[in-house]
């Protein structure tokens, strides 16, 4: 029981780590013992985090844009050559896109589409053999970050946003019932409002959205780290497909 929510001797990878969500995750695993590879898109940027991080424990930086299938398996390929398993994958990169409805883009349903809904798909099937590896010891974890905005809806006019994350969590049900077979759990986490380059208003205005959220306030790094961490360690084995809602009571309020 004291080991219950260990992630001592796993390793995880995070895309879309070098900030926001996805850091608050990395961050929270390498305080669990975890070492921890990030990937985002700009190099410099995330090798600057990941020099930050190393004071928590071991992060590695891999810098790859995953916006295609082609650079989900670059990231694969560049993984596999450091790792033979991989315990922990959080696919968190993301994108949004906000234009009215008359005027919305093709580029802007495109690339957030591409990012949100295609990347985790074929960024697992590119680390199958890492995660089924690790799988083979106990079992192996990948984390969707989805939005509460694939739950219930935002009243901003984010339509791929949207509809790339309850398509996400729709896929994390179908891709569970598939991995569990392999011992690799699958599950997601569907975020409020957290201080993010994604989520301006709740970084910059946070006293002012946190009248809209009945807990009173924005989600600390806390928040997503621990439901992160509870996920991938023991404590989140038995939950396979679930998309964990952390929203300090949005959903609910908008309901």
């Amino acid at each position: 029981m004291n080991e219950l929510f260990s992630l001592a001797g796993r390793t995880a990878l995070v895309t879309g780590g070098s900030r926001g969500i996805g850091r608050m995750i990395a961050a929270g695993f390498l305080a669990q013992g975890a070492k921890v590879y990030i990937s985002s898109r700009k190099a410099a940027v995330c090798d600057q985090t990941a020099k930050e991080l190393s004071q928590l424990g071991e992060c590695v930086s891999l810098p790859v844009d995953v916006g295609s299938v082609e650079g989900a398996q670059a990231l694969a390929k560049a993984y596999a050559g450091r790792e033979q398993a991989l315990d922990i994958l959080v696919n968190n990169a993301g994108a949004a896109w906000l234009a009215e409805f008359d005027t919305f883009p093709e580029l802007g349903w495109d690339k957030v589409v591409d990012l949100n809904l295609k990347a985790p798909f074929f960024l697992t099937q590119a680390l199958i053999g890492p995660l089924r590896a690790a799988a083979t010891a106990r079992p192996a974890k990948v984390i969707n970050i989805a939005s509460i905005d694939g739950i219930s809806v935002n009243p901003q006019e984010t339509y791929s946003y949207a509809a790339s994350k309850a398509g996400l969590i729709h896929l994390t049900r179908r891709m569970a019932l598939q991995l569990i077979k392999d011992n690799i759990v699958v599950s997601a986490i569907a975020p409020g409002a957290f201080r993010s380059d994604m989520n301006t208003l709740a970084r910059d205005h946070a006293d002012e959205v946190a009248k809209r959220i009945p807990a009173g306030r924005v989600g600390e790094d806390e928040d997503m780290a621990g439901a992160a961490i509870y996920l991938a360690s023991r404590a989140g084995d038995y939950v396979v497909g679930s998309t964990l809602t952390v929203d300090g009571g949005v959903t609910h309020a908008r309901g």
